[in-house]
């Protein structure tokens, strides 16, 4: 009797673990309903999507900028011919001073600017800082440049010398011209002059009739 008890509680035992097996298997199991994770094949259409509109905004950003300083040129201009402007720096100082920084300003518009406070600016001998279109009319051209003393050996104290170096000149730009401007950074003579007041700014200017403007007769 005891040993059919033990074998009927064996079945017992051996028919609840058959039983449980599968329940918990079931509860392991995902559910039909469950969501399934994204496409990748639909999440990469989308990001090309995107990038697609991106790339035709950009273009169309491009387009409406070129048009709008199309337009620009023309209202500045006024007319078929208009006025011209071309602004040269130039630097004929010599190895006694190390430019820092240059700055050019037309009618209070920063139109130059450059800045190196480490190697300097010396390598920049002559550049075309501004040429376009201007109204015609009297223009004011700013010119602002920072230097420091170059020296060595019993004259290495310079190196601690900094001064700033400013000159403005106004020039008329006529219908029809187109007038060049040419700043001239070099050294003013004379024995009664210090360290600090030799280097200056003078300025040439010259103005010609533009290819194709009418005569004025």
């Amino acid at each position: 009797m005891n040993a059919l008890t033990r074998t009927l509680q064996g079945w017992g035992l051996i028919t609840a673990v058959g039983i449980a097996l599968p329940a918990a298997a079931q509860e392991s199991a995902p559910t039909a309903d469950a969501p399934s994770a994204g496409d990748p094949a639909d999440f990469n259409r989308a990001l090309r999507t995107v990038e697609e509109n991106v790339h035709a905004l950009k273009e169309q950003v491009f387009r409406s900028k070129a048009t709008l300083q199309l337009l620009q040129e023309i209202v500045v201009q006024g007319s078929a011919t208009g006025a011209r402007s071309t602004i040269w720096h130039e630097n004929k100082l010599g190895r006694s001073y190390t430019v820092e920084s240059i700055r050019y300003f037309l009618d209070g518009q920063p139109k130059f600017v450059k800045v190196d406070t480490d190697n300097g600016l010396d390598d920049l001998q002559e550049v075309k800082v501004f040429e376009g279109a201007v109204p015609p009319g009297s223009h004011q051209l700013v010119v602002n440049m920072r230097l420091r003393g170059n020296g060595y050996g019993i004259f290495s104290y310079v190196e601690q010398v900094q001064l700033t170096v400013q000159a403005t000149t106004t020039f008329t730009a006529e219908e029809g011209k187109s007038c060049s401007v040419r700043a001239l950074l070099d050294e003013r003579k004379g024995l009664g002059r210090s360290f600090t007041e030799r280097p200056a700014v003078q300025f040439e200017t010259q103005c010609v009739r533009l290819s194709g403007a009418a005569s004025d007769n």
